[in-house]
């Protein structure tokens, strides 16, 4: 019984805070668009009776997910997303593993206090540190008026509401997902295997592709996914940073809950966002079974 206790905790946490919402989703997703509260149709009645819950399954279609199919802008919303996404996934891995790096091979005693420095940004309010972003990249922001100072440009760069500064945005707010898993794989590495290399003839380049790249794989990938997987579905940085021309399916979704108050079509946005979702995770989930059974 205990076993069976502990073992159903994480189910029941995952069956009402994944499933009950994915359904309740998917149902919206399945009826049609009203002039109502909530502004969607039909509604379930359980005083109507069996042959009410069967006119109410009746009623459900996919009408909205053959609409997405008719709009180029949902198709390229999910196209760019996946863009916008690989690209901030592979600057966030240039930037972030030269860091971890670092960390890696600095002395003992400097390791906490440059992990600290790495966690500090979480104690800053998400929302906070965007609207700093858009003080420093703005025309009359700190980066052009320090560039203008030195001299190395005569008239202000035009960063903000371009797709450049959703770049720096998501690369800035990602990075210690990048960097704490590939940080956490090259602390455990053996020195001693570099060593080996180095006196079998390998310089230090060498030695450094491989053998050290090959052993920090698994914290390449953990990063990767860690920042692929949540920049795909954002909304807050590409709305703050970006401008009109940057689209991604996560302001495509505000803008039809919010704007277009049109619930079951956003609701089939999302249940087509969490489909793709589901590949990289399971991806993700079964490097991290291979993890554990080969530290087992």
């Amino acid at each position: 019984m205990r076993r069976f206790i502990l073992i159903a905790v994480p189910y029941l946490w995952l069956v009402a805070l994944f499933l009950i919402p994915f359904v309740i989703v998917l149902k919206i997703s399945l009826s049609d668009v009203a002039l109502a509260r909530p502004p969607y149709m039909p509604q379930l009645d359980f005083a109507a009776g069996w042959s009410g819950l069967v006119s109410f399954f009746a009623e459900l279609d996919f009408d909205n997910f053959w609409f997405l199919t008719t709009d180029d802008l949902y198709w390229k919303a999910y196209l760019s997303s996946l863009q916008i996404a690989l690209v901030s996934t592979v600057l966030t891995l240039i930037v972030g593993y030269p860091i971890a790096y670092a960390m890696a091979r600095a002395a003992p005693e400097w390791r906490p206090t440059l992990l600290m420095l790495v966690i500090l940004p979480f104690w800053t309010s998400f929302l906070i540190r965007v609207y700093a972003w858009m003080g420093i990249l703005a025309n009359e922001g700190l980066l052009n008026q320090f560039l203008l100072w030195l001299g190395v440009i005569n008239t202000p760069l035009t960063i903000l509401n371009t797709n450049t500064a959703v770049y720096i945005g998501i690369v800035y707010t990602y990075l210690p997902f990048m960097i704490l898993p590939i940080y956490s794989a090259l602390e455990r590495m053996d020195d001693s295997l570099l060593e080996a290399a180095e006196d079998l003839g390998c310089s230090r380049l060498s030695a450094f592709w491989l053998v050290t790249i090959p052993l920090s794989k698994n914290g390449i990938i953990a990063g990767c996914f860690l920042v692929f997987i949540p920049v795909i579905g954002e909304f807050v940085i590409p709305s703050l940073l970006g401008g009109s021309g940057t689209l991604m399916i996560g302001k495509v979704l505000w803008e039809e809950f919010f704007s277009n108050r049109d619930w079951p079509v956003a609701s089939a946005v999302a249940v087509i966002l969490l489909l793709i979702l589901v590949i990289p995770i399971i991806l993700f989930q079964r490097n991290e079974q291979k993890q554990r059974e080969a530290e087992g």
